[in-house]
Formats: structure tokens, C-alpha cells, sequence
């Protein structure tokens, strides 16, 4: 069978996930929403929303794009590695959106959820790492694809549906990392989620394309990634295993910044609950990422809130001398007020190329010079929020209330979202919409 077949196989079988697994979905939903909250009168919603303002009825497929966008807009939604995407972002959205429409239930959407996460991990697996690499936005290409599943799954459509959907998704699938830093990638996760839920309307007609569009010739993989993937290496996605939300996990994030940022800023946090430290006593500091981090940090000396957030000198810089980093600290006027010495003191570098072929995870590291001639060294191979380094339930709520500081039953939303599958209709998310 083809990549497609397999996959649509696998989604339109009957699922029982584990209690684990829906748990952390509803955790990832929840998240999500607060982010998308917190994010929707940020420059890059406001434009979508201006740009499709003049349609008095919005259509799923529109809804998906303005809340896609917002969810991402302050670079605070969950990082999932398998991916190479911020998974969440495109498929709360885009499910939530179709869920409304089609007046489904809470556990249809948590169901939808952990499908769709899972066809995206098995679409990262198809083009690897070196996709991301080589400057292709997973939200928006691997996003797109393993989204649509999802939301055929939940538009009920059957095998032959979901396949054909897939197909049309993989035409859909775009997006390039040279747009990072600025208002534009917000808009590839909500692009993302209106093309996913645009394929599985298209598909309903009866449109189709290639089944082997994935790793036939011309295909997903020789364009998007440069390299052939056997079908043959398919037999484990229909294997019992548990799902990869409970092997992997999503990755909320603890930092409102790009997630290349996120292991350098926890070292250089545990470095000073050890040693006790303060901004004025740093001389220095050095930090060693991933190449396609380094490529993903791409402004030293930021000149606006958008370029901050993945700019690694000022994350830094800011989490030394406030302790934390908040949303609020990516504002224009905020970028203005640090200084460029400040920011020189911060220095980063990659593995190489030779180090990175070995296949390992390699971890982020960090050096910090102290005034006093010092030299504190830590590292990091994943940051707080992950399956080892969970958060509590009490740094969920806290980022959520944040998030939702201007809702004003968002304590009543929260207890609601963390019984989802227990939820008749969704009606209730709307006040949390664009």
C-alpha cells in the first residue's frame, strides 16, 4: 500500500485511546486555546482578520485561518518534534472550527485531536529532520497533511475520503522558514489549518489525486525532503503501539518565544537556582544549539517584538534581568529599552554537520562568564514541558489565566476543557475565538 492508503487505513479504523493519551490531548487543546487567546489582537491576527472582514458569514475554512493565525501569532503554542511543527496550532483550530460547523461533541474533537497528531508524526517520519533543515516550516507542510486526516476523520468521512484528502493536502502544503521573524509565519499555521479543512471539503466532492503523491516520483518526499521512502517501511503504522502523544508528547511551551530559545533559557534557569547569580554579574554567555536552531534565531539585534522572539541574545538578555520571560516583554517598546551591549555579551554557535549526521540528540549548551572570572557551564537535551519534565497542573492554569486575563469566566472554561469529552457541544469555546 501506499504511504496515503496506509494512513487512511489507519484513521478510519476504530480507536480506543488510552485514558494517558486523552488526557494529554485535552491538555494540548487547552494550551492551545489560551494561546490563541492571548495571541488574537497581535499585528499578524489583526491582519488576517482585516483581510477577510468583509465576509459576513465565514465558512470553516476561514475560521481555521483566523484562529490558526492568532494561536501562533506570539510564538507560545506547543512545539511537537516528530512533526517538525507547531502541531497543535493548526489542529485545534481547524478541528474546532469543523466541530462548530457540524455541531459535534467534545470527545469527537479529542478523538480528532489524537489522530490528526499522529498522521502528522508519521508524515515527519516520511521527509525526517533534513525537511526542516533544509528551510521547509513543518506547521505549514507536515501541519497541513497530518491536520486534513484529522478533519476527515471528524467530517466522517470514510477510508476512500480520508485518502483522498490526503492526497489533495499534500498540493496544499507550503510554507518556508525565510518568513520567521517576521508577521508572515503566524499566517502559515493558519494557512495550514484552512487548507486542511479545505481538503476534506474538496475530497467530500470526490476530487482526488495520486495516492503515492507522498513517495511516488515528483512526490512529498524527492521534492520537500531529496530523498525516496519505501512503502515498505510502512508495516508498523498499523502495528497495536501507543500512541505518540504518550511516547513523545507535544512540548507546551514555558517561555512565549521561538522553542529553538527554550533549552539555552532552562540551563541558563538552573545554572541560577544553583548558583544564585544576577544580570550585573554576567560578563558573558556563550550557547551551542542545533544547526537548524541557529538558522531559526536569525536576529542578533532585534528591531521589533516579532524579530525578539527568535532572537536568542534577547531572550536571554531579558530572562537575566526579570527572571522570567512574559508576553508582555514582546512589545516595541520593550525591544527598545535593551540595550546593544547587552545583547553582544550573548554569543551562539551550532554542532556541525558531522556532529549532527550521527543521529543522536545532541543537547543545547550553555557558558556563562561571571564578572568575577567564573565560568558555569549547562546543558540541556530537552526543555521543561516535556513528557520527562512535565508541568504541574498549577503552571498549566497559571499560563492559562495569563493567557486569559481578559476573559472573564476563563477559571470556568479551564474546568470545562479538562472534562472536553464529557462536553455535549462546543458552543462554549466561541467567547475564545476570533
Amino acid at each position: 500500500m501506499t504511504v496515503i492508503d496506509t494512513l487512511a487505513a489507519w484513521c478510519a479504523r476504530p480507536h480506543q485511546f488510552s485514558d494517558r493519551a486523552r488526557q494529554l490531548a485535552r491538555e494540548a487543546i487547552a494550551d492551545t486555546l489560551a494561546c490563541l487567546y492571548a495571541g488574537r489582537h497581535d499585528f499578524s491576527s489583526r491582519a488576517v482578520q482585516q483581510a477577510w472582514a468583509s465576509q459576513a458569514a465565514q465558512p470553516a475554512a476561514i475560521v481555521a485561518l483566523l484562529n490558526g493565525t492568532a494561536a501562533h501569532a506570539i510564538d507560545y503554542d506547543d512545539n511537537f518534534t516528530p512533526g517538525m511543527s507547531h502541531a497543535s496550532a493548526v489542529l485545534v483550530p481547524a478541528l474546532l472550527a469543523v466541530a462548530l460547523e457540524d455541531d459535534r461533541d467534545g470527545e469527537a474533537l479529542v478523538q480528532a485531536y489524537l489522530i490528526g497528531l499522529q498522521a502528522q508524526a508519521w508524515i515527519g517520519d516520511v521527509v525526517s529532520a533534513s525537511h526542516y533543515t533544509a528551510g521547509w516550516h513543518g506547521t505549514s507542510t507536515v501541519g497541513c497533511i497530518g491536520t486534513a486526516a484529522g478533519v476527515a476523520w471528524l467530517k466522517q468521512h470514510d477510508r476512500a475520503g480520508i485518502a483522498r484528502t490526503l492526497s489533495i493536502a499534500v498540493s496544499l502544503a507550503s510554507g518556508v522558514k525565510g518568513q520567521f521573524g517576521t508577521p508572515l509565519k503566524p499566517f502559515h499555521a493558519g494557512m495550514a489549518a484552512r487548507n486542511a479543512v479545505e481538503a476534506a471539503q474538496l475530497a467530500a466532492t470526490g476530487m482526488h489525486g495520486r495516492f503515492d503523491i507522498i513517495e511516488g516520483e515528483q512526490g512529498f518526499a524527492e521534492l520537500y525532503a531529496g530523498q525516496t521512502f519505501s512503502p515498505a517501511m510502512l508495516h508498523h503504522w498499523l502495528q497495536p503501539q501507543p500512541h505518540v502523544i504518550e511516547q513523545v508528547g507535544v512540548l507546551p511551551k514555558k517561555h512565549p518565544c521561538c522553542g529553538s530559545t527554550h533549552r539555552v533559557l532552562d540551563a541558563i534557569a538552573d545554572l541560577q537556582a544553583v548558583h544564585g547569580f544576577h544580570d550585573d554579574q554576567v560578563a558573558a554567555v556563550h550557547c551551542k544549539v542545533g544547526i537548524a536552531n541557529l538558522r531559526n534565531l536569525a536576529y542578533p539585534l532585534p528591531a521589533d517584538e516579532m524579530q525578539a522572539r527568535f532572537s536568542m541574545p534577547y531572550c536571554v538578555a531579558t530572562l537575566l534581568a526579570n527572571g522570567a520571560l512574559s508576553v508582555n516583554d514582546f512589545t516595541a517598546a520593550r525591544v527598545a529599552m535593551v540595550s546593544a551591549d547587552k545583547l553582544k555579551r550573548i554569543t551562539m554557535e551550532s554542532w556541525s554537520a558531522v556532529d549532527e549526521a550521527e543521529g543522536v540528540n545532541l543537547p543545547h549548551c550553555v557558558t556563562v562568564t561571571l564578572s568575577d572570572g567564573r565560568h558555569l557551564y549547562a546543558e540541556r537535551l530537552s526543555a521543561a514541558g516535556a513528557l520527562g519534565d512535565p508541568f504541574t497542573e498549577a503552571v498549566r492554569l497559571k499560563k492559562f489565566i495569563d493567557c486569559c486575563s481578559e476573559l472573564r469566566d476563563a477559571q470556568v472554561i479551564w474546568q470545562r476543557l479538562a472534562a472536553l469529552e464529557q462536553q455535549p457541544q462546543l458552543r462554549f469555546l466561541r467567547k475564545m475565538l476570533v
